[in-house]
């Protein structure tokens, strides 16, 4: 009791900026001796004991070291992603998080220190890189947070990022080239690029692609797992939204029936190599599609070029972004927007030519 008045106290342990907790003593003013009881005051500060007490339960872990609990997060978290993620995480955390954070305890890592870290990533890299890297420290600090160690705390939205640079433009595959290839690509290479080409598919979904994926009833082909570009296992598609079944043209179902009755029956899967297994995109690429480019000098370009020219010719004889979207199975539409937006469809060239023709005629 001071001047007629209870108070209640109770020790709280304080996180300090080093990582250490200091414990202190909270004072909670409650009523004055006239009008409230001993026991009335007691009910009245108890939540406070009760908030303070399962603080001090629960009270977070700390002097660890970014590198000690990457070690955990490695083996309990890293493991459950999928193989290409995971293989862009180690690299993030080889070449770029660990060599300049490792000592770091976890609870310094805030924004200031991420600024530092954000600064050192935009000499060299590009924005894209950054924003990569910086995804995979993020995913780390959130998991440790939420496992109960005592952690700095970052926002993308509190750093300055560095500016975009100047946009490669992407290689596309025009109509005119891909007809030119297919005509002289060899079976089953012939099928793989028309398939990837019309339905502009990831190379990894057109390799993964099962028999019982081709619905000729409803003419339909069901995308619902890839080969892994590194390991060449068959896995998941990419996100949610690849998981989709695209429309079989009357060229695309002639075209897989005569495939399939070439197709030895030995394999469930529709494109397998001698042993069964999936090709390897990369063997592909540099055997099969590089030569055909060189002797028809054709501009070198990947099977991805054929996805990209898919939509650009879409968007060009006038589909609207959420059909180019919903075909290319991006889950969001912000990055068919940002990749295609240079592509110029007929309304909008209409538009300006007439311009043009006012003005200058």
């Amino acid at each position: 009791m001071k001047s007629g008045r209870r108070y209640g106290a109770y020790r709280e342990d304080v996180l300090q900026p080093d990582g250490t907790f200091k414990r202190e003593r909270r004072w909670i003013p409650l009523g004055l001796v006239s009008e409230q009881s001993e026991r009335a005051a007691r009910k009245q500060f108890q939540p406070y004991l009760d908030k303070a007490n399962e603080a001090a339960k629960a009270a977070p872990l700390t002097g660890f070291t970014l590198a000690q609990f990457v070690e955990e997060w490695r083996r309990d978290v890293m493991v459950n992603l999928k193989a290409g993620t995971q293989r862009v995480a180690e690299s993030n955390l080889r070449a770029h998080i660990l060599p300049r954070l490792r000592s770091f305890p976890l609870v310094e890592i805030g924004t200031k220190v991420v600024q530092g870290f954000t600064a050192y990533l935009s000499v060299g890299h590009t924005k894209k890189t950054t924003l990569n890297v910086l995804a995979t420290l993020s995913s780390i600090m959130r998991t440790a947070k939420a496992w109960g160690y005592a952690c700095g705390d970052f926002r993308f939205a509190d750093l300055v990022l560095p500016r975009e640079g100047v946009r490669a433009e992407q290689r596309c595959f025009t109509d005119d080239e891909m007809r030119r290839i297919i005509a002289v690509a060899p079976e089953p290479f012939r099928t793989i690029l028309i398939v990837t080409a019309v339905l502009g598919l990831r190379i990894g979904e057109t390799l993964a692609l099962r028999i019982l994926d081709l619905d000729f009833d409803k003419r339909l082909i069901r995308i619902r797992q890839a080969v892994d570009s590194a390991t060449r296992k068959v896995a998941g598609v990419k996100s949610k939204a690849s998981s989709a079944d695209m429309p079989m043209s009357k060229e695309l179902e002639a075209q897989l029936r005569a495939h399939l009755s070439r197709h030895d029956g030995k394999s469930d899967l529709l494109f397998p190599n001698r042993n069964g297994r999936p090709f390897s995109a990369d063997k592909l690429r540099e055997k099969q599609l590089y030569p055909l480019l060189d002797r028809l000098r054709i501009p070198r370009g990947g099977f991805h070029s054929m996805r990209h020219g898919a939509a650009s010719a879409l968007l060009a004889d006038g589909a609207s972004p959420a059909l180019v979207q919903k075909q290319l199975r991006h889950s969001d539409p912000r990055i068919t927007l940002a990749v295609y937006a240079h592509v110029l469809g007929d309304q909008q060239r209409t538009a300006v030519q007439n311009r043009s023709t006012r003005l200058v005629n």
